[in-house]
């Protein structure tokens, strides 16, 4: 490679990772200014110009979100549902995923097709006929009902599926042959082998649940059984004019999930790369 070659590899590079780290930082914007308002008394949120880092902090925001509303009541509501159905998700997505990919039976390929199909299917479509089945079943206004309905994923499927697939034959029937029955092929092989998928799908599962919004507020009316996001909206509805306190819930609300994206993401990538892959 020539040297005027090896420059204009280079320049490249640095515009691409240029371009990235501008798109990052525009990205946070909002972000920052969420944390920077939550520091701040209510007439100092949106001064112009910007004030990026309060000269007097206000601290009592966070402490005053816990008493304004039951919010230790929403977050403790919101862990629990999100705990459970992650849990769940990673069980019935995973033993699925691997009959699908390993097991031979009549009508695989169908069946599987027709349950990744209702992907497709946009929830609003459901929402009414699903409400009533909960209701005959005398579930309305109980965690169990959202507990039921989120318990199931067709792209928790999907994902490890594709991931189980890029897994040898070869190393499930050295199994058998050894005497392991399909549980435990699940169990002892197939299971260690797909943790980036498992964190993968543990990042999806766990935001997607911490921040439902639309299946709490349908199912559940009781306020001590309300999630996090109803009461935010329940918070913004009474102190519609709190910004500083509002932003501060809403900073609260957020830190779970970055724990959560933040000590799975080496795993991320990685399982999101192979989970396309098919071996």
């Amino acid at each position: 490679m020539t040297k005027s070659k090896k420059t204009s590899k280079i320049i490249g590079k640095v515009l691409i990772y240029t371009i990235l780290i501008v798109i990052a930082l525009v990205m946070l914007v909002p972000f920052v200014w969420m944390l920077s308002s939550s520091l701040k008394l209510n007439k100092d949120v949106f001064t112009f110009p910007m004030q990026w880092i309060p000269e007097n902090p206000r601290w009592q925001n966070y402490s005053d979100i816990w008493t304004k509303i039951p919010m230790l009541t929403f977050v403790t509501n919101t862990a629990k549902l999100t705990v459970i159905v992650t849990l769940l998700q990673l069980f019935t997505s995973s033993f699925a995923a691997y009959g699908f990919a390993k097991l031979r039976f009549k009508g695989r390929n169908v069946l599987f097709l027709g349950y990744i199909a209702t992907i497709a299917v946009p929830w609003q479509a459901y929402m009414v006929p699903q409400f009533m089945m909960m209701r005959s079943f005398h579930l309305n206004n109980t965690h169990l009902a959202i507990i039921c309905l989120q318990a199931f994923s067709a792209f928790g499927v999907f994902l490890m599926r594709q991931f189980y697939e890029s897994v040898p034959d070869e190393l499930c029937e050295a199994a058998r042959i050894d005497g392991l029955n399909e549980y435990g092929i699940w169990r002892r092989i197939m299971l260690p082998l797909s943790k980036p998928a498992l964190s993968t799908l543990v990042i999806f599962t766990f935001v997607n649940t911490w921040n439902d919004f639309l299946g709490p507020m349908i199912y559940l009316t009781k306020t001590e059984l309300k999630t996090l996001q109803i009461g935010l909206r329940m918070f913004i509805t009474q102190y519609s004019s709190e910004y500083g306190l509002i932003m501060a819930a809403s900073v609260v609300a957020l830190i779970p999930v970055l724990i959560v994206f933040l000590s799975l993401q080496k795993y991320f990538v990685q399982g999101v790369a192979t989970a396309g892959l098919k071996g």
